[in-house]
């Protein structure tokens, strides 16, 4: 067996650099698409639904992505043909999605039109961003897997700091951030158009500056039977996953249900909080949509530095649970903000708890499945513990709404439970490899 060879930081950001472009247009649909239903006529009690598709297409294509992906080899590579098709159809369906009302469409229709662009979005999106985390499974050695990971999370925080503010600067810039009712305004649908373009550049310089290894290359340095490289399904491989690969899951599934009610009730949290309303036709709402943008950009660079801070911690353990915790502790403080510079304060501690999401789980989970072969599959699979538990959460909004009295902001305490809950799990982790 071959050591993999130490790749330089620039071989290692451009294994990572169209991330950037892909996280732009994650960041694009999480901050907006609640902004969007809920401007096309959607009520709070069933948002929470529309929130369904996403997850479910991640838990169906990420794995179907990662199993072919293992088998898969081309001139232009393993991963890369999945990477460039998700990318070539996310940035067809984003110069769709936010015109859902602008077609001249029935209210029902248009939510039915920007239901099914959401799914096409978020299908396209699991298809190019999976990649990634495969090529630095694949082709990194585990003294810089770390570095590897943590430059994706860099890359995936700047990504997010660009989608989140172009709402917010392009309204600046002039365009309008008020339409007819039922109609997105100009702000939010050009910072589409314009995300897609920065995405599907940044997918072309990864495209044109990675170049994978070829079959022989890889068994050198990824060496596994061929029996179980070939012949193992989804469930045989579940059955034989590590347990921290089992462990780590059960906290992602705090971790992202928390997730998931953020991005739903956030902008109405926000809203309520700090304006006094959650009418999506009046202005001070979409005022609101475009400052919770600058919030979630003011996350993800929390999210940078915090980042830095990780590797300090002597435990990684510990480093994830305070994390969680302090994250949990962002969300809780957020209807108790009722100016929207003192919702600075609890966003930066969700950048915390962001950073650790991004990086860790990967990093416990890659270093516990070395030797078992299937690596795209089983970070297809593990991408289950990020979408079933939106799935769930999803399924359940409706009725959480209600029982705490349809309150959007009580909902950000429901999600500090969660990322608390989330935090105390971590002690079930053993970090080492078995």
């Amino acid at each position: 067996m071959k050591q993999k060879p130490n790749l330089s930081f620039w071989k290692l950001w451009n294994l990572s650099f169209g991330f950037f472009g892909v996280q732009i247009a994650y960041a694009l649909q999480s901050g907006n698409i609640s902004r969007i239903f809920r401007t096309l006529g959607a009520d709070p009690h069933s948002l929470s639904f529309f929130w369904i598709l996403p997850p479910l297409m991640g838990i169906l294509v990420q794995p179907i992505v990662g199993t072919l992906s293992d088998k898969t080899w081309t001139r232009f590579g393993r991963r890369i043909p999945y990477l460039f098709v998700g990318a070539a159809v996310a940035v067809a369906v984003m110069c769709l999605l936010p015109n859902a009302g602008s077609f001249g469409m029935a209210v029902g229709t248009a939510l039915i039109f920007g239901l099914f662009a959401l799914m096409l979005l978020d299908t396209s999106i699991n298809m190019a961003m999976q990649p990634f985390k495969m090529l630095v499974g694949d082709m990194v050695n585990e003294e810089q897997k770390a570095k590897a990971y943590s430059i994706q999370s860099f890359l995936c925080n700047a990504g997010s700091v660009v989608g989140f503010l172009f709402p917010f600067i392009f309204t600046w810039l002039g365009l309008k951030n008020v339409a007819p009712e039922g109609v997105v305004p100009d702000s939010v649908i050009w910072s589409f158009y314009i995300g897609a373009a920065i995405l599907i550049l940044c997918v072309i310089y990864t495209v044109s500056k990675v170049k994978e290894w070829n079959p022989q290359e890889y068994r050198e340095y990824n060496p596994v039977e061929e029996k179980n490289e070939t012949s193992a399904n989804w469930i045989t491989l579940l059955k034989n996953a590590p347990a921290t690969f089992w462990k780590v899951g059960l906290v992602q599934f705090f971790c992202w249900s928390a997730l998931l009610y953020m991005w739903t009730y956030v902008v109405d949290a926000v809203s309520e909080t700090v304006w006094n309303t959650t009418d999506p036709a009046s202005e001070d709402y979409q005022i609101a949509g475009n400052w919770t943008g600058v919030l979630y950009a003011i996350q993800a660079m929390g999210s940078v530095v915090w980042a830095t801070i990780l590797p300090r911690f002597k435990n990684t353990k510990m480093a994830y649970a305070v994390s969680l915790l302090i994250g949990g502790i962002g969300f809780a403080l957020i209807p108790f903000c009722p100016d929207k510079y003192l919702q600075i304060i609890p966003f930066l501690l969700i950048g915390c708890a962001w950073a650790a999401m991004l990086a860790m789980p990967f990093t416990f989970v890659t270093n516990a499945l070395q030797g078992y072969g299937h690596m795209g599959a089983y970070l297809g699979l593990f991408n289950g513990t990020i979408c079933l538990p939106q799935i769930v959460a999803a399924l359940l909004g409706g009725t959480v709404f209600t029982l705490i009295g349809g309150h959007q902001s009580s909902m950000m305490i429901v999600s500090g439970v969660l990322l608390i809950i989330g935090a105390c799990c971590v002690s079930l982790i053993s970090d080492k490899k078995k």
